[in-house]
């Protein structure tokens, strides 16, 4: 069976983003249904996979990641309003058996993702 993991690296200070909050959604024809909400830890990782084994299933799904609280947090200048206040990524899944992997780099004013391994 396959797993779901991220991590978040802060590119404006060139480390791990700690502390960041995680949420999982999937994605159905009722809309969002919650799944898990998490922390990343010192590595800018979440301690364990979002989703593995039997609850990692194809469909679509949404991970939102709250970084204007994080960069509030590390003391990190910004506007009275965040240009970015939540980065929300939808994807999908389709192998069961794979191992996706969601990064995410980071900076008050940009962002960049893509699908790793």
């Amino acid at each position: 069976m396959g797993k779901l993991t991220t991590h978040v690296l802060d590119t404006a200070n060139g480390k791990p983003a700690q502390g960041i909050k995680v949420s999982l959604y999937r994605i159905d024809d009722d809309g969002l249904q919650p799944l898990l909400t998490t922390i990343t830890n010192d590595d800018g990782r979440t301690n364990a996979p979002l989703l593995i084994d039997d609850a990692f299933t194809s469909g679509l799904y949404q991970l939102v990641f709250s970084t204007a609280a994080y960069f509030r947090a590390t003391n990190t200048t910004l506007d009275p309003v965040p240009f970015l206040d939540e980065i929300v990524i939808r994807f999908g899944i389709s192998d069961e058996n794979q191992h996706l992997h969601v990064p995410l780099l980071v900076s008050p004013y940009g962002y960049s993702t893509y699908r790793g391994s």
